[in-house]
């Protein structure tokens, strides 16, 4: 079976609550965009995972999508696999690739091995493998809450918007930007402010991880001047990593934006 997990962008990102289990509340609206892996598995006498494309940190055997057979096994009597992943989504980016594998390998399994478990058991067993799991099961766009693991149907749609994407050379830690976050409550909640124009959003939706990040790595808020200069509809960073986008109506130059990393276009 070969399937084809995409990223996602974060359309604000607000931290609202620390937890008492020293996770943080959150509130986003994520959104499925064009860039993709490409997963491919079959049945096979034992277990194994071949990586191909952009590098992914840490062994083999802590890996989500062997953390993913074997919660699937747990549950269900399931042969061994082999999985070949060709690695497009770029890790500690913050778009998602990591997350959206393993929701879609879930997925596959269950129809690969005809285990007819519903969306709702998935979601259940997504949130155990990453927050970002069970938005990635319906992989449609979708308010998040909690952790990151209670969706809502988010109803937006961006079809003909072009999305330019930068992801630069930087692995930030997801912990450690979360160790210096200060939560607040917003007085507008993302889910009031996409209701509004998008021309207000680049004034009322913000990520809140972007003073952080921007303080550490000057050259990213550089990057998001770039695009408002360019006359982005809105630009942000997505999620807790390195890479920021812009919306615009109309494809903008693009040419410069290279030296800030690598770059990818899409008409949504």
């Amino acid at each position: 079976m070969i399937l084809f997990p995409p990223a996602k962008i974060n359309l604000g990102l607000r931290v609202t609550a620390k937890r008492n289990d020293g996770f943080h509340n959150i509130e986003s609206l994520l959104y499925p965009i064009p860039l993709q892996d490409v997963l491919e598995f079959r049945e096979a006498a034992v277990c194994k995972l071949k990586l191909y494309g952009k590098p992914i940190p840490g062994k083999l055997s802590e890996n989500l999508l062997c953390k993913t057979w074997e919660l699937l096994k747990k549950h269900y009597d399931i042969p061994p696999v082999e999985i070949h992943l060709l690695k497009s989504i770029p890790a500690g980016s913050g778009l998602g690739g990591g997350s959206s594998d393993a929701a879609f390998f879930l997925k596959g399994l269950n129809d690969f091995f005809q285990l007819r478990i519903a969306d709702e058991k998935l979601m259940d067993l997504a949130v155990q493998l990453g927050s970002d799991c069970p938005f990635f099961i319906q992989n449609m766009p979708a308010f998040v809450s909690g952790k990151g693991e209670i969706t809502e149907a988010g109803r937006l749609d961006l079809s003909g918007l072009c999305l330019i994407l930068v992801v630069p050379g930087v692995h930030l830690s997801t912990g450690h930007i979360f160790s210096m976050i200060k939560p607040g409550i917003p007085d507008l909640s993302i889910s009031e402010i996409i209701k509004l124009p998008i021309t207000r959003w680049q004034i009322l939706l913000p990520n809140d991880f972007e003073k952080i990040v921007f303080t550490h790595y000057p050259v990213l808020a550089k990057l998001k001047q770039e695009f408002i200069n360019r006359g982005t509809l809105y630009a942000s960073m997505t999620g807790t990593g390195s890479a920021l986008y812009g919306l615009f109506e109309t494809k903008p130059e693009i040419n410069n934006l290279a030296k800030y990393g690598t770059t990818y276009q899409y008409r949504l």
